[in-house]
């Protein structure tokens, strides 16, 4: 089991190191950051000096490396334009953006699994089609349209909720919302087709041919084994939740760090959006670590199994 661990840890180390480098080689051919930094009237040898100054006369492996350096030492440079360090302006918007993942994931969660239960449960029957359904247009319908007709109906329409802004609950619910909901329409149908499996195997029917309750064959014994391949999704797609609220942040004007990676990429600000994608793609890596984990907990036989690979 350790070994298994700590090879898992390697991976996401080499995974972190082959996404800053691919950040920084694409990053790099946008333009010249240099001239960025000095006024368009600048002259050759004032382009020259500021090249030096930020590191940049070096060819590109030996930047790279450099920046790699500075990285391992906490260090992840500093914005262009503002000139403040780009670790603390990410921290400064990470619990915005961690705050509306996690509320918009624990809001699909708590609808999808009841919902998925109870169409396994009743297969074939009205209850079943018509959640399907509604699974189906959830998932069709793209964010930044959904987000922008909840703001026209609820806001403008009806001005029962703020239109942007983070502030109460009430600024929550509407880009939580947008977010979640195509989220239940995937774990619904998910958690569906995960029961029905579990369902038709042999211990269920035990258990239910020993008398045991309705409640207690969904709950203790198929939701539990049922809850393996959900658990996978979860992990991934509470990373895909992160990239994602790049375009919810811009809609709600959300002070995320994904609204600060769409400012940053219009103001070519590389340093800030180059630590930024590191940063959720550290939060993806990391988030997948703890979901393989769990399954030891969800089930012992693969943490076995794995541990005398």
């Amino acid at each position: 089991m350790l070994r298994y661990f700590l090879g898992r840890l390697g991976q996401t180390v080499l995974v972190l190191i082959c996404i800053s480098m691919v950040s920084f080689v694409f990053l790099r051919l946008t333009g010249d950051p240099a001239g960025l930094v000095l006024p368009q009237d600048a002259t050759m040898d004032q382009m020259a000096a500021m090249r030096i100054q930020m590191g940049l006369d070096k060819a590109l492996p030996m930047q790279y490396l450099q920046y790699l350096g500075h990285v391992l030492q906490g260090d992840l440079g500093r914005s262009i334009y503002s000139q403040e360090p780009v670790t603390g302006l990410i921290m400064e918007r990470m619990p915005a953006t961690m705050e509306l993942a996690v509320v918009s994931m624990l809001a699909a969660l708590a609808v999808a699994v009841p919902i998925g239960i109870v169409s396994a449960l009743y297969r074939g029957t009205l209850m079943d089609n018509a959640s399907m359904f509604f699974a189906l247009v959830g998932i069709s319908m793209p964010h930044f349209w959904l987000g922008i007709m909840l703001v026209m109906l609820f806001s403008v329409e009806l001005g029962w909720l703020p239109t942007s802004g983070r502030g109460g609950w009430q600024h929550m619910i509407l880009p939580a919302t947008t977010l979640g909901l195509s989220l239940v329409a995937l774990f619904a149908r998910l958690v569906r087709s995960s029961m029905l499996e579990v369902l038709g195997q042999d211990y269920v029917r035990t258990a239910r041919a020993k008398g045991a309750s309705q409640l207690a064959v969904v709950g203790k014994h198929a939701l539990r084994n049922a809850l393996i391949p959900i658990v996978t999704v979860i992990g991934m797609q509470f990373g895909l939740l992160l990239g994602g609220t790049v375009i919810i942040e811009t809609v709600f004007a959300w002070p995320g760090v994904g609204r600060l990676i769409v400012q940053a990429v219009m103001d070519r600000d590389y340093p800030v959006v180059q630590a930024a994608v590191m940063f959720l793609a550290a939060i993806f890596v990391l988030v997948n670590l703890v979901v393989d984990m769990l399954y030891i907990w969800l089930d012992p036989a693969i943490s076995y199994h794995r541990g005398q690979a």
